[in-house]
């Protein structure tokens, strides 16, 4: 049974793609956000996020709650939309609509050729982060995790592998082994730190436990290498705005736990710059 859901699934996807392709970047972003709006709550959880948010904003409204929801699930469907154009940013059509801060950060990793590792959240566009950093020139592969719809995960990769990161690396045993390989070879990493993970540690997030990636941390340990913070967020509805942040001051003499708790509070701030424009869908805290 799943397989046919997933494969209108996959063919609801296509048509919705091909009607973004025709209607060009902005009108296809104006129209997955009215897509994301209607049908993002049919297939997602209101409870779920409505729990986050109490979690993150124990003073929260439920007013405040549907605002914050209405604008994530049409931040959404632009994300979703605007998979179409990922080709136009990658050879710099859309180039205008992107403005990057403390680029020269990234210049001085790939000067130094020496291996970071990359982190960030599901903000905004988060898929242009990857793109953004490979393009300046440094040797970069990406973690990812699988889609659960095996259609859809298929073109996913082709997309991702062709015009965002050309070095996927899927998440899983097998890919922190790809992970450590890639490194070793002078290779970067780059990833999303913001969601659960089964192999992980429960680490303080807006004051409430939550199972946290360590991989950074073991990485700091045993390489004693620099974490660098991306953030993106978006403007005005087609323009974003890349920050990246000056690498965390940690070295090998910093617990698992601490450099965990310090990516963790890293993550809060930059939620609570824009929480209409985080994923408040992931089962965060279960």
């Amino acid at each position: 049974m799943k397989i046919i859901k997933y494969f209108f699934q996959f063919i609801f996807i296509c048509l919705f793609f091909l009607i973004c392709k025709l209607l060009g970047y902005k009108k296809s972003s104006n129209f997955g956000a009215k897509f994301g709006e209607f049908f993002g709550p049919v297939f997602r959880s209101k409870k779920t996020i409505s729990k986050n948010l109490k979690i993150a904003f124990p003073q929260i409204s439920n007013d405040e709650i549907k605002n914050i929801s209405k604008n994530m699930w049409k931040n959404y469907g632009r994300i979703l939309a605007e998979y179409m154009y990922i080709k136009n940013f990658r050879n710099l059509k859309l180039k205008k609509f992107i403005e990057i801060e403390n680029s020269n950060i990234l210049e001085d990793i790939n000067k130094k050729n020496k291996p970071v590792i990359f982190i960030s959240g599901h903000f905004n566009n988060f898929e242009l982060l990857a793109m953004i950093i490979e393009m300046t020139g440094i040797d970069l592969a990406a973690l990812y995790r699988p889609l659960n719809n095996l259609f859809l995960n298929e073109i996913m990769i082709k997309i991702r592998a062709k015009y965002i990161c050309k070095n996927q690396i899927p998440k899983g045993i097998s890919g922190v082994k790809s992970m450590v390989n890639s490194f070793k070879n002078g290779t970067s990493i780059a990833m999303m730190i913001d969601q659960r993970v089964s192999q992980g540690e429960k680490v303080s997030f807006f004051n409430s436990p939550a199972l946290t990636t360590t991989i950074p941390a073991q990485f700091v340990k045993k390489y004693n290498c620099q974490i660098v913070p991306l953030y993106i967020e978006r403007i005005d509805k087609y323009y974003f705005k890349v920050k990246v942040d000056k690498p965390f001051e940690l070295n090998q003499n910093n617990s698992i736990e601490q450099i965990s708790e310090t990516l963790n509070r890293w993550l809060e701030k930059k939620i609570l710059n824009n929480p209409n424009q985080w994923i408040w869908s992931h089962n965060r805290w279960k």
